[in-house]
């Protein structure tokens, strides 16, 4: 005979032997289905349709597609969000985001844009990069109380947890983006 039995560390109800039945102590137990294939895969959102996939992490730098429209997950260059896709890029992404606000007028954002490519070139695909333009998206801007450009902010979970303000290099960003 068999009973239901809640075990909190694998998230989940199992079958297990009764402990009432006669000889149910010598039979060994079904195995408990855990969630290791779960934790092997992540989730990135595809740059081009905005699609979740699902990449098992080994083959993370293996130049993984889209399910959805079949081009590359990761471009080595930085994401242009917008109020569209800034969200799903934050909330379901399972790899650190770091964004770069910017606006075209701003003369230190037109001379680190290309570093800001490069980190992204070198950094990729552990980290996602994505540029916000403030003055085509003000309410962004507002949202995260940028008050200086260029601002980067590094997220992981849906979360801040840094930011820098003021032109950086190539070289800079990425011990930034390392140290975190």
């Amino acid at each position: 005979m068999w009973s239901l039995r809640f075990d909190p560390r694998a998230r989940g109800m199992f079958r297990q032997p009764a402990s009432d039945v006669p000889g149910a102590a010598l039979k060994s137990p079904r195995p408990r289905p855990t969630l290791g294939f779960m934790a092997d895969t992540l989730e990135i959102v595809c740059p081009h349709c905005a699609t979740v996939n699902r990449i098992p992490s080994p083959r993370l730098g293996e130049g993984p597609k889209c399910g959805q429209c079949h081009q590359a997950l990761f471009t080595a260059h930085p994401v242009e969000l917008g109020s569209a896709n800034f969200r799903r890029h934050l909330e379901r992404n399972a790899i650190p985001l770091v964004v770069d606000f910017w606006a075209p007028w701003c003369g230190p954002c037109q001379m680190m844009a290309p570093e800001y490519a490069a980190a992204a070139a070198q950094l990729e695909p552990g980290v996602r990069f994505g540029k916000v333009n403030t003055d085509a998206d003000p309410a962004l801007g507002g949202e995260f109380g940028i008050r200086s450009i260029p601002t980067l902010i590094y997220f992981r979970g849906g979360r801040e947890i840094a930011r820098r303000s003021g032109a950086m290099g190539r070289a800079d960003i990425a011990r930034w983006v390392r140290s975190l």
